[in-house]
């Protein structure tokens, strides 16, 4: 692994990465770290997170693990400050990757508790990185590009069904973003959200997912998904050209304009593909 020396925002940062144990939180801070960046791995697995950080260590990087919960606005506050003190200064990047995944049951019939831990992690996880970190990146003085990146997802716009608290959760996260884009515009501070597809990550495993959504899930993954390593580069190399939106796949970014300017065929036609795959032989809900 080969380290490099840039002015670009990515490179010789002082980076954050919450969810950084595995996926793409891990793709990031190594990528971060073969930029020449100085990485928190945070992640609610301290293990998971030690992983990553003798990652970045046995290739002669700097990285270290901080447990944190970022559902707890308390435990995303500590991670700032446990930060500052380990880089000795402000951080210059932060990136609220953390994310889990739920799905398979419609409106009515998922459980509230599934709806309350999907937006707890998803969508409170980066609103309290963004809370916290915010005046951090604003109150610094330290010269160099600073930034955040918040991870959505094409569900963010895509209204797929039986993925109602996902599809809600990233949605948010994408309103975010653009709120704090707006309101940081001419700051110096950039905004970056990232809405890829399908990645090939853990995701499915760790979440609650219905036993036949996680096998389409996985299918799909393995057929059309990216590795999380080019999602990760895609998003950070769009960050260093100042880019708002990051829609590392061709299908994100079909999706996206046909929302945009279409928006109700838009929905009618994921409702009636969805309708048609749920007729197909041998699927039964």
């Amino acid at each position: 692994m080969m380290f490099e020396r840039s002015p670009k925002r990515s490179h010789n940062a002082c980076a954050v990465v919450t969810g950084a144990g595995s996926g793409i939180g891990a793709a990031f801070a190594v990528e971060l770290a073969r930029r020449g960046s100085a990485v928190v791995c945070s992640d609610i697995d301290d293990d998971a997170a030690r992983r990553t950080v003798d990652t970045i260590a046995g290739a002669g990087g700097r990285a270290t693990a901080v447990r944190c919960d970022v559902s707890q606005r308390d435990d995303v506050t500590a991670l700032a400050e446990a930060a500052q003190s380990w880089f000795g200064q402000p951080p210059t990047l932060v990136i609220n990757n953390a994310g889990v995944a739920a799905g398979g049951q419609p409106i009515g019939e998922m459980t509230l508790d599934d709806w309350n831990w999907t937006l707890g992690i998803n969508l409170w996880g980066p609103i309290h990185g963004c809370h916290v970190f915010t005046p951090i990146l604003r109150e610094a003085r330290s010269g160099q590009p600073r930034g955040i990146i918040n991870v959505a997802s094409a569900a963010s716009f895509g209204a797929a069904p039986e993925m109602a608290a996902y599809n809600v959760s990233k949605a948010g996260v994408l309103s975010l973003s653009e709120t704090l884009a707006a309101e940081l515009s001419g700051t110096g501070i950039v905004v970056t959200v990232l809405c890829p597809t399908f990645v090939k990550t853990n995701i499915v495993e760790a979440g609650r997912i219905t036993a036949q959504s996680s096998e389409a899930a996985n299918l799909l993954m393995r057929w059309t998904g990216l590795s999380a390593q080019r999602v990760a580069r895609d998003c950070l190399d769009t960050h260093d050209r100042g880019g708002l939106y990051c829609m590392p796949q061709l299908d994100a970014k079909i999706g996206w304009n046909i929302k945009r300017f279409a928006p109700e065929t838009f929905t009618r036609t994921i409702g009636l593909a969805f309708r048609a795959g749920a007729a197909l032989p041998g699927r039964s809900d």
